[in-house]
């Protein structure tokens, strides 16, 4: 199996020892995208729904790097600081998921990096 990093510079660097993205075999393994333009590296200003919004567009340029789109996100697991924003986070998750929305976990978390409060990684098929 070959196994290759996935990155660009539409989404986030990494903050870490860590890949934007892995794919291997026919899977890609994306870390957790946080709510940071990736033109400055800044968290964005506003509520949760700016920040779901920002993490929702990192994920698609991530996903945009591999060849991918939302269709073939399979798995993610949504972080939330406070889970009273899931309904926020809901309604913009949804509105990028037209076809087959992917399994999905939601938790609550008690901090996520920079203070954010919103966290998302995924797992995308690139198999034909």
């Amino acid at each position: 199996m070959t196994i290759r990093k996935i990155e660009t510079s539409q989404a986030p660097a990494a903050i870490g020892p860590y890949s934007q993205g892995i794919r291997a075999g026919e899977f890609c393994f994306f870390s957790g995208q946080i709510p940071l333009d990736p033109a400055t590296g800044e968290v964005v200003a506003g509520g949760i729904e700016a920040q779901a919004e920002r993490v929702m567009a990192n994920m698609e340029a991530a996903l945009a790097a591999a060849g991918l789109t939302f269709e073939q996100v399979v798995k993610t697991t949504i972080f939330l600081t406070d889970l009273k924003d899931f309904a926020a986070v809901n309604a913009i998750y949804g509105s990028r998921f037209k076809a087959i929305p992917p399994a999905r976990s939601t938790v609550q978390v008690a901090a996520l990096p920079k203070g954010v409060s919103i966290e998302i990684e995924w797992v995308a098929y690139a198999g034909k």
